[in-house]
């Protein structure tokens, strides 16, 4: 009998040692499976937040203006110093001489040229100087100027380049409404090309309500939606002759005081430019203009306390709600109506900051040295320069003022 206990007592024994064998094995593929799954996660964790990483990081800008442009655009930056890349920033205002000795040394993004410019020029003598200059630089220049019409006639105010000064979008107007001055901005651009121009800082499209108003002789001066129709047709036809227009003075001038000579404030509420002054800017921005000039007016209701030039909230309003994605620029940083609103000189720094892309400039060499201090200091990021480079290169590419034929992709 006791042997039998002893036996059964064995069976049993050993049958809980299997119980407890086939315990541990499965509770050990379980930890393992666990372990596995865990790791696996741990792995694929990080891809998946550099993935969400870099689709943030990487702005879709396929829908912008030239993005068609920004891989060649590219290409050419890999080859540019930070020095040479600030000078394309700089529009710049004719010197009077050493233009090529700066060109070589500073590598600006082009100039400017006023009436003084061609005084006791002809075309033939302009042409051939832009032309080398053009040939002297690493990268296509612009060379720009305001050609407007009426009191704006920086070229045809000269009788070598033409026998009468262009006359105002109004008086074209009265003559033969908008096809005439259509066919005005023709004859503007085939002149302004023919003697080495690229740009006409023009149209105006600003919306007065007064006749009496500094800005008034230089608009359509037929109201917001009228200006809208013109801007918007006035835009494609100088686009289609190949020539650079820039509208202007964002975010819209009204019946404000002229800031060559001081600041000028506006008053009126946001509501006021949603419903008349952004309406021309829209329909130019839809019908693909390449520039908006940024005024120095003071519009509180955006900006109590800076020039719009120099706001960072006017520049998101343009970019943001108004989708512009083309070169944005200052008016010229020299205006008295600056002079008073710059902290420590900084105008070229603030007005990068801002969010500008191109700055007119009568004191190029110095304000390009404020903005490599300012990037050598961090203050500014050179991610911002290279956006503002990449649509610049971009453009100039889109209109031809750089070739391309060389530049493998």
């Amino acid at each position: 009998m006791k042997n039998m206990t002893n036996k059964i007592l064995i069976i049993l024994l050993l049958i809980l040692c299997v119980i407890a064998i086939i315990v541990i094995v499965k509770n050990t593929k379980d930890e393992n499976t666990k372990i596995a799954n865990s790791n696996s996660n741990t792995a694929s964790t990080p891809e998946s937040e550099t993935n969400t990483t870099n689709a943030e990081k990487n702005e879709d800008v396929s829908n912008e203006l030239f993005a068609q442009y920004y891989e060649t655009a590219e290409k050419i930056m890999q080859d540019m110093s930070i020095e040479e890349k600030v000078g394309q920033m700089f529009l710049v205002r004719y010197p009077d001489s050493g233009v090529i000795e700066q060109i070589k040394n500073e590598t600006p993004g082009g100039y400017i040229l006023f009436g003084k410019d061609f005084d006791n020029e002809t075309k033939e003598s302009i042409l051939e100087e832009l032309t080398e200059e053009q040939e002297a630089s690493k990268i296509g220049l612009i060379f720009g100027v305001d050609e407007e019409g009426g009191t704006v006639v920086r070229v045809s105010s000269h009788k070598a380049f033409r026998n009468s000064k262009f006359k105002s979008p109004q008086e074209i107007w009265k003559q033969g409404q908008l096809p005439a001055i259509l066919e005005d901005s023709k004859e503007k651009s085939e002149l302004l090309k023919s003697i080495g121009l690229n740009m006409n800082l023009a149209p105006v499209v600003d919306v007065p309500t007064k006749s009496s108003s500094f800005i008034y002789d230089r608009s359509y001066g037929r109201g917001a939606e009228k200006t809208a129709t013109y801007t918007s047709e006035l835009i494609k036809t100088m686009s289609e002759d190949n020539m650079i227009s820039v509208m202007k003075h964002f975010p819209g001038y009204g019946d404000n005081e002229d800031t060559h000579t001081g600041i000028a404030v506006d008053e009126r509420p946001y509501s006021t430019f949603e419903t008349t002054d952004f309406l021309p800017f829209k329909s130019g921005i839809e019908a693909g203009g390449p520039c908006i000039l940024v005024s120095h007016n003071i519009v509180k209701s955006m900006d109590e306390n800076k020039p719009s030039s120099l706001s960072k909230n006017v520049h998101k309003i343009l970019r943001e709600d108004l989708n512009f994605s083309g070169i944005v620029m200052t008016d010229d940083l020299a205006m008295d109506a600056v002079k008073s609103y710059v902290e420590n000189g900084e105008a070229a720094v603030q007005a990068v900051l801002a969010g500008n892309d191109m700055i007119i400039s009568s004191d190029f060499v110095s304000q390009k040295q404020e903005i490599l201090k300012a990037i050598k200091e961090k203050k500014i990021n050179e991610d911002i320069i290279n956006k503002a480079v990449r649509r610049i290169l971009s453009m100039k590419i889109a209109y031809g003022i750089i070739n391309t034929d060389d530049i493998e992709v």
